[in-house]
């Protein structure tokens, strides 16, 4: 028996009602009343020339025929539902575009520049993922990221986005009372730091002090954090020159009168070399490569 247009109608109220095990409840769900639900299953029934429900005084219970059937529907009508949802979902993505970055450079960085982007692309809605864990540009994933490193990652084009300098920095209070005059002076405190690959060894070598013992006594995971610590007077704070800028801006941190260190890694736009970057994304991506001097 081929599926006619016009027992939808009476399958999707059949559905529902064996989902709930109740007319009434399934008529709330698809703005019927109970009697037109009933309606349907009857005439559901009449066709079929089986019996779908029991009914009884507590309510109405599925019967065999009526179980087979409802598990065949609910399949069905999940499955058409679940394609309808990707549908409406791709089109309304054509304007989303998923970013993912490093929490601190979205706090930073990228969030002061947001309102140009917006009023440059009203259209365009924006997605910023910041986990720690380095994210996979899978086919559910992001659409692009800007990531800091060596600039080379397998299966990722990458476009130059801009460098770094690493200075140490302390609250106002902090540095009028340390009395800090050079590098070697800087060991004498207690050190702030984070999970970033270069860290206060790599900028004692590269201040050309040797042999100094210091101590980091306080470690984050992220470096907004450590420059929330060293703002609030807790020591001093090996800063990345574009995540310092707010702080220095707003005079709750200040660089140290001491060498500040070349960044080994810079930051870049990357997005899958294997796919082609939809117009929301192209867009982004041309506003954040456009967004700095060169």
């Amino acid at each position: 028996m081929a599926l006619r247009a016009d027992w939808l109608p009476a399958l999707t109220a059949f559905e529902s009602a064996a989902r709930h095990q109740n007319f009434a409840h399934a008529a709330e769900e698809l703005h019927l009343t109970a009697s037109a639900v009933s309606h349907h299953v009857r005439k559901l029934e009449a066709r079929l020339g089986v019996a779908l429900f029991q009914r009884h005084a507590r309510g109405v219970s599925l019967t065999v025929e009526g179980r087979q059937l409802a598990d065949a529907a609910g399949t069905a009508l999940a499955d058409v539902d679940g394609v309808l949802r990707s549908l409406r979902g791709a089109r309304e993505d054509e304007g989303r575009v998923r970013i993912t970055t490093l929490h601190s450079l979205a706090y930073t960085w990228l969030l002061p520049r947001l309102p140009d982007f917006a009023h440059a692309h009203p259209g365009v809605r924006l997605n910023v993922d910041t986990e720690i864990a380095l994210t996979r540009f899978n086919d559910g994933g992001p659409d692009l990221g800007i990531r800091h490193g060596p600039g080379h990652w397998p299966g990722l084009t990458a476009h130059f986005l801009m460098d770094e300098s690493l200075f140490p920095v302390a609250s106002p209070a902090y540095a009028a009372a340390a009395g800090i005059a050079s590098a070697r002076d800087v060991a004498a405190h207690p050190l702030i730091a984070d999970h970033a690959r270069q860290g206060w060894h790599d900028w004692f070598r590269a201040a050309h002090v040797h042999g100094a013992k210091f101590e980091e006594r306080y470690t984050f995971s992220d470096t907004t954090d450590a420059m929330k610590a060293a703002a609030e007077g807790l020591g001093i704070a090996l800063a990345r020159s574009r995540i310092a800028v707010p702080y220095l801006e707003r005079a709750q941190l200040v660089r140290l009168p001491v060498p500040a260190m070349p960044a080994r890694w810079g930051y870049y736009v990357v997005y899958p070399a294997h796919r082609r970057l939809r117009p929301a994304a192209r867009a982004f991506v041309d506003w954040l490569l456009g967004s700095l001097p060169r």
